[in-house]
């Protein structure tokens, strides 16, 4: 049946999966990544990948609803634009090549990034996943000081048997020596040296054509949830 996210939303149909079109869609946007060829095809852009992606995000707040309350799953705020910023990039390409959407806490929007959870489909691949991908200079402080302060709550969240599993570890860029306060033999310094806190796991590109795709990404976020709140309260 439709859901519905809020009074007064959009109704969505149940999510049945991604068509083939969408993929076919973002391949052939890569090698006709122009203002004209989009324009000329952008009832394909709405129709195979922005509506089945709020469909997708509709199923998502429904399975979220209990399992993550404090997040927000909604069809029209939660998609990246497709409109790339090139104002500042060498690469002036005006469009992603990608459907994409975060989800964020309610209640903290602000001018810097919060951590959040993360889909993002492009040909190819699907990443799923979470964290803080771009931390403040005070961010990463807190951070850093939450980990040697209470270093048995960040290691019941990243040493746990399921994230090892599921995850591996903690993804992004690190310091190449130990941040400014921490020695270089600090037990947690592979920690500590992190400059971005996120993490996720990349499926085929396939799987986000089965109407089962919403169970992926919900097991998923349920793992990755506890670093998502423990980064949340480091933060403040």
């Amino acid at each position: 049946m439709p859901v519905r996210i809020l009074p007064g939303d959009d109704l969505y149909p149940p999510f049945t999966g991604f068509p083939k079109e969408a993929l076919t869609f973002l391949r052939a946007l890569k090698r006709n990544n122009t203002r004209p060829w989009f324009q000329a095809h952008k009832n394909d852009y709405e129709e195979f990948v922005r509506f089945p992606m709020q469909c997708l995000i509709a199923a998502l707040a429904g399975r979220m609803a209990d399992i993550a309350p404090e997040f927000d799953f909604n069809p029209r705020r939660s998609i990246f634009r497709i409109y790339r910023d090139v104002r500042f990039s060498k690469n002036k390409a005006p469009y992603k090549t990608n459907i994409a959407a975060s989800f964020d806490q309610r209640g903290r929007k602000g001018p810097t990034e919060t951590p959040g959870l993360y889909l993002g489909i492009e040909p190819g691949e699907i990443y799923i996943g979470g964290g803080l991908y771009m931390p403040t200079g005070p961010q990463l402080k807190a951070i850093r000081a939450s980990i040697a302060d209470r270093p048995d709550e960040w290691l019941e969240v990243v040493e746990n048997r399921t994230f090892r599993r599921v995850f591996g570890g903690i993804e992004g860029e690190k310091l190449s020596r130990a941040p400014l306060g921490y020695p270089k033999d600090h037990p947690l310094i592979g920690y500590l040296t992190h400059r971005q806190f996120y993490t996720g796991v990349v499926r085929e590109e396939s799987a986000c054509y089965s109407a089962k795709f919403p169970d992926t990404v919900v097991r998923v976020f349920n793992d990755i949830l506890p670093l998502v709140r423990w980064l949340t309260r480091a933060i403040g």
